[in-house]
């Protein structure tokens, strides 16, 4: 999800922000961070795979994403209107004359054949899912019918790119699936060696008692975020941490929602920010790696905000789970 909507943004929207006098690293953050958005608005595949781990429902899970998703959508939003009326500079509008070249009905248009279709898509797929008619499975099968029907319907549709978007997918399961059964190996050597009694005798040093192990494991998975791929971390560090705060009376579902939104720095963080080389790649001249690392650090700044008042209210993530009586 974030190789593809960062090298989308990258490809389309970045050469014309620089093109039009925006920030480099304004530019480069805004789209490395937003791309990174999908890691936790569902549908994600980081909460799937933490549904597998803490045996919890992926619906649960998806009802649970959507308020701190939206909250960390809406801190992005502010910072950069705030930005904006600070430093007109950094993001000058469209010249007048060009916006007047484009009707109203001509936008309209656009946004009919552009935007509905992907959002009607997204819809259908989390409805099915948080609605109970549908297994995450099975709904991956709307979204993929539904996905294959979009591309019909606009006339792209053709055996290359049919081909095309089979290998892609088989090589991002076989990466998945390699990663899991190394991580697992690394996980049964890390037991070998007593590092599960290693961390339980941290946790009873630690001071401050559940709020402390909470954040003790917060900045754990932050600082494991520089160094490794977040889901080694997901099947090798949350199952060290989550039996000793699960035994304290932790939310599993706050929880949950806490780790996946920590886990949105590791795709933003060097040196294996993921989302900062996927960028690099596609890349017009003139942009350098400098400035997309200035460009992120004020979004990795307001996902410790977001993490800060999920924390503080943990409603935010378990409100539209209780509405909806799960």
């Amino acid at each position: 999800i974030v190789g593809a909507t960062v090298i989308t943004l990258g490809l389309l929207a970045l050469p014309t922000l620089v093109r039009r006098g925006y920030d480099k690293g304004l530019a480069c953050g805004v789209i490395c961070a937003s791309g990174c958005l999908g890691q936790i608005i569902p549908p994600s595949l980081i909460l799937i795979l933490l549904s597998d781990i803490m045996q919890l429902s992926v619906g649960t899970l998806f009802a649970a994403a959507v308020g701190p998703g939206m909250m960390l959508a809406a801190l992005y939003i502010v910072y950069l209107l705030v930005r904006g009326m600070l430093d007109p500079n950094a993001m000058p509008p469209i010249p007048l004359a060009e916006r007047n070249d484009v009707t109203r009905r001509e936008l309209g248009v656009r946004f009919i054949k552009v935007v509905v279709p992907p959002i009607m898509l997204v819809v259908a797929v989390l409805g099915s899912i948080v609605g109970g008619v549908a297994a995450p499975t099975e709904a991956a099968s709307m979204g993929a019918v539904g996905a294959v029907l979009i591309t019909a319907l606009s006339g792209r549709l053709n055996w290359k790119t049919l081909h095309a978007v089979a290998l892609d997918t088989s090589k991002i399961t076989a990466m998945m699936m390699f990663i899991l059964m190394a991580a697992q190996v690394f996980a049964l050597s890390f037991r070998g060696l007593h590092g599960e009694d290693l961390i339980a005798r941290l946790f009873e040093m630690l001071p401050g008692g559940v709020d402390t192990a909470v954040w003790f494991m917060m900045l754990m998975i932050f600082l494991l975020g520089f160094f490794i791929e977040w889901i080694e971390i997901s099947y090798i560090a949350v199952p060290l941490f989550l039996p000793i705060l699960l035994a304290q009376g932790v939310d599993p579902v706050w929880l949950a929602m806490l780790i996946t939104l920590n886990l949105q720095s590791s795709f933003l963080t060097p040196p294996f920010g993921w989302a900062l080389f996927y960028l690099k790649g596609v890349a017009p001249v003139g942009i350098s790696i400098k400035d997309i690392y200035k460009g992120v650090l004020p979004f990795i700044a307001m996902q410790g905000v977001a993490l800060v008042i999920l924390f503080k209210f943990p409603q935010v993530a378990l409100w539209l789970p209780q509405a909806i009586g799960w």
